[in-house]
């Protein structure tokens, strides 16, 4: 059940943001069919400690054969969507490019995972999270001064700026197909997935509340009043007392008497840990 209900999306089998996109879909109420290789998924597994590949009928296709591109292409006549995270030019070599699929199947909508856009200079470049969200400027913005950028695990590129949006271009299109018949690709890069995330944080720096090294702005850990505190057992918690009047209950709960400065903008407790 679900509002995708009735949604059928053939996936190529591959690894991080096209599977994540379909376990979305998936949870959503849409028919996943995966295609793995000759030999199962060797990627994940199928068991239950393979949490991206939940929810979905799988069949293994050795594409690379006449034969199994004609299976595969009776399936995706059959589809509403298909899912590849396929390298630039990959599917158009296999034979399953989005003008053939589209041609036969008209109201297809042809989704594509790739890390740097489909063309350019770096198209054909591999990378991985870290590369991706390094150039668009997110990864810039996280950690401090002292160690420098951290990587937040690989849920900015892959997951946030890669699976989810290509998720929302399909519904997108399966959306829009719904209402003309006609099918479209829909070409999701986490470069530039990763740098939309961005907007709120880029919104900041151009309206001046954002002036400060990575670090010591007011949702980078540069505020007393959002952060993350040891405690006595040596366990963590963590505080996010934005509003003024969150952040003065939380004084007065604790106790604490906190020097006020002025930062980023915006009147702000200085970021005085031992205070707290």
């Amino acid at each position: 059940m679900g509002p995708l209900k009735g949604i059928r999306i053939v996936e190529m089998v591959g690894i991080g943001p096209a599977p994540h996109c379909c376990m979305l879909l998936s949870d959503m109420g849409a028919e996943i069919i995966r295609i793995d290789r000759p030999g199962g998924n060797r990627v994940g597994g199928t068991n239950r400690a393979a949490v991206l590949n939940r929810g979905r009928k799988s069949i293994a296709i050795d594409i690379k054969t006449p034969e199994g591109v004609a299976t595969a292409l009776r399936l995706i006549d059959q589809a509403d969507g298909l899912v590849e995270g396929f390298r630039p030019g990959v599917m158009e070599r296999l034979g399953l490019g989005p003008d053939l699929c589209i041609e036969r199947n008209e109201k297809l909508i042809f989704g594509r995972m790739t890390g740097w856009g489909q063309d350019g200079p770096l198209a054909l470049v591999a990378g991985h999270d870290i590369n991706y969200i390094a150039l668009s400027g997110a990864l810039a913005s996280i950690g401090d001064q002292e160690r420098g950028p951290v990587p937040p695990l690989n849920l900015v590129g892959d997951f946030g700026g890669g699976g989810m949006m290509l998720a929302f271009g399909m519904v997108c299109g399966l959306l829009e197909a719904k209402g003309s018949g006609k099918g479209q690709v829909i070409d999701a890069s986490m470069l530039e997935g990763s740098a939309l995330l961005m907007a709120g944080i880029f919104m900041a720096k151009n309206s001046g509340t954002w002036t400060h090294p990575r670090g010591e702005n007011w949702l980078d850990g540069g505020a007393a009043f959002y952060g993350t505190y040891r405690c006595a057992d040596g366990e963590w918690v963590g505080i996010g007392s934005l509003e003024p009047q969150f952040y003065g209950l939380l004084r007065e709960t604790l106790g604490l008497t906190i020097r006020f400065g002025t930062g980023n903008g915006i009147t702000m407790p200085g970021r005085n840990k031992s205070a707290c």
